[in-house]
């Protein structure tokens, strides 16, 4: 790999290992291997792409002194070049905490909001173009400057020829174990929350469609509905249960008086049913039809929605949604 033809590699495989992470954890790969799967691309690739684009000249071999005048001297010296892999490495990864958190913030903007398809896709597009950009980047510098990964030159933690000052010193320092010790902290902390992702609320939706509202709106339906005729209400059932769901909706008239804030139910005639199964995140739109026989003011339309099946006799303590609209029967 220290052959200067191979300048692109690492970023080539940076966009081959983008794609194949992107793609594996669209499917059904769950465990720990989706959590060594998706480590990567939160925590180095995207990071390293982008500072490649940064820095795509490779670290000088001289070192320049911060006082010229003092020949010789032990203080600490200057690279004035490209970065060491250290440096790489270490950039790499802060900057990959950074691209990250942006994408999320601007998956907010997209109609899925914070979820996995916009957050996951945007990571991985966001990481490819930077990588052909580094590449982009590397091939505009001379070819004596161009940063070419090597695995035999220098390793993570020190390099063989000098510390990352320039001083010919290849023991691991006290900086380096930090360092080390801060990366694993970091990758343990990403795995147990790629491991335990936040449970999203679960809820489902249940509304009638209304009539247009203008000034002269007294009501936003129907509130006069017709005894021995057919009449019908249309009411929608948003699922956002995370799974799939079944449920019945059940239309009543009942009989009420009112009096100190309460309504008490005298009487409760069952007009219809219906089920449905919807999918997570659909909306289902249903018409429901129905005869009343009872005349009066005192009364009010009510739907119950039931997860599963209904009971014979449905109130408000036993469903899991109710819509309740006062109405006149003549």
């Amino acid at each position: 790999m220290s052959d200067s033809n191979w300048w692109f590699f690492d970023l080539t495989l940076v966009i081959v290992v983008t794609g194949f992470v992107t793609f594996g954890l669209f499917t059904a790969v769950s465990g720990p291997i989706r959590i060594l799967m998706g480590l990567p691309l939160l925590l180095f690739l995207p990071g390293y792409a982008f500072v490649s684009v940064l820095y795509p000249d490779a670290p000088e071999t001289e070192y320049q002194a911060f006082d010229d005048e003092s020949p010789g001297s032990e203080r600490s010296v200057l690279n004035n070049g490209g970065l060491q892999p250290i440096e790489r490495f270490a950039l790499s990864v802060v900057a990959s905490l950074a691209i990250v958190p942006a994408v999320t913030l601007g998956s907010t903007v997209t109609p899925w909001g914070i979820t996995l398809l916009p957050i996951l896709a945007g990571t991985a597009l966001v990481t490819i173009a930077l990588s052909l950009l580094g590449i982009v980047q590397r091939y505009r510098c001379p070819v004596e400057r161009r940063f070419t990964p090597s695995i035999s030159d220098s390793t993570l933690l020190f390099s063989s020829t000098g510390d990352s000052f320039g001083r010919s010193d290849p023991s691991v320092r006290p900086y380096n174990i930090m360092f080390l010790v801060a990366l694993l902290v970091l990758v343990a902390i990403a795995g147990f929350a790629v491991a335990n992702p936040p449970e999203h609320d679960s809820y489902t939706e249940f509304y009638l469609e209304t009539e247009e509202v203008d000034g002269d709106t007294e009501y936003v339906y129907n509130e006069s509905l017709s005894t021995g005729e057919s009449n019908s209400v249309t009411a929608y059932i948003a699922n956002e249960e995370q799974e799939e769901r079944s449920y019945t909706t059940v239309v009543a008239i009942q009989d009420v008086s009112y009096g100190n804030d309460s309504a008490t139910v005298n009487g409760q005639e069952v007009l219809t049913s219906e089920s449905v199964t919807v999918s997570d995140g659909e909306t289902h739109e249903q018409t429901l039809e129905f005869e009343p026989t009872s005349i009066g003011e005192n009364h009010r339309l009510v739907l119950f929605l039931y997860e599963g099946e209904a009971p014979d006799d449905p109130d408000e303590e036993s469903a899991y949604r109710t819509i309740t609209l006062p109405v006149t029967l003549s």
